[in-house]
């Protein structure tokens, strides 16, 4: 079966250690089968557990799906602190290197984080986690680019406000096909550069 997870014999995971590879499984599941098929029963079937396994972990599809959408968000941001941690940069190395950490992390779900936004649409729950996790990323996002702009510290949040907005959206045109992920973060690059250095009215 696609998607099955055969767990070694006599290898007895701890709690965490299952956690981890159901939310694996889960995502496995959403990349080759779509966010439609993830399903508790379905997911505990694939990472070979019962149903109430997978149900304790997560009690309900939306606290799954939740937890997915902080787990690439997780992922996310340690690209972004990962291509960020040493040397000292041009603002214009730094807007590359920004663009590139944002835009790959889409290539590397292949789409997934737009799969479970999707399924999540309308949910009060993932609007309130979403409005975090974009908090968190503005606030990692303008203390970058702090060093290169004299904007106001609001100022900056709320641009950077946009540019996330921007990078998403040219993300979204890459997985879609429309541009390759090169095009993708080099456009997302000028616009940073463009956003900072742009005067406050």
């Amino acid at each position: 079966m696609k998607g099955k997870a055969v767990e070694p014999t006599g290898r007895r995971l701890s709690r965490e250690g299952r956690r981890r590879q159901l939310l694996d499984t889960a995502l496995r599941i959403v990349r080759e089968q779509g966010a439609d098929r993830l399903t508790l029963g379905h997911l505990a079937a694939c990472a070979g557990v019962s149903k109430p396994v997978a149900y304790d972990h997560f009690g309900t599809r939306s606290t799954l799906l939740i937890e997915l959408y902080k787990l690439i968000d997780s992922q996310q941001s340690n690209a972004l602190r990962e291509a960020l941690t040493s040397g000292e940069r041009s603002l214009e190395e730094t807007a590359d290197m920004l663009a590139a950490a944002h835009v790959h992390c889409y290539a590397d779900t292949s789409g997934e984080w737009h799969a479970i936004g999707a399924a999540l649409a309308g949910s009060e729950e993932k609007e309130s986690v979403y409005q975090e996790l974009l908090d968190g990323y503005v606030q990692r996002f303008a203390a970058v680019l702090t060093p290169y702009c004299e904007l106001a510290d609001d100022e900056l949040e709320r641009r950077c406000v946009g540019l996330i907005g921007a990078g998403d959206a040219l993300s979204g045109a890459m997985v879609r096909g429309n541009c390759s992920e090169a095009e993708a973060a080099r456009a997302f690059a000028s616009l940073i550069h463009g956003g900072v250095q742009a005067h406050s009215r």
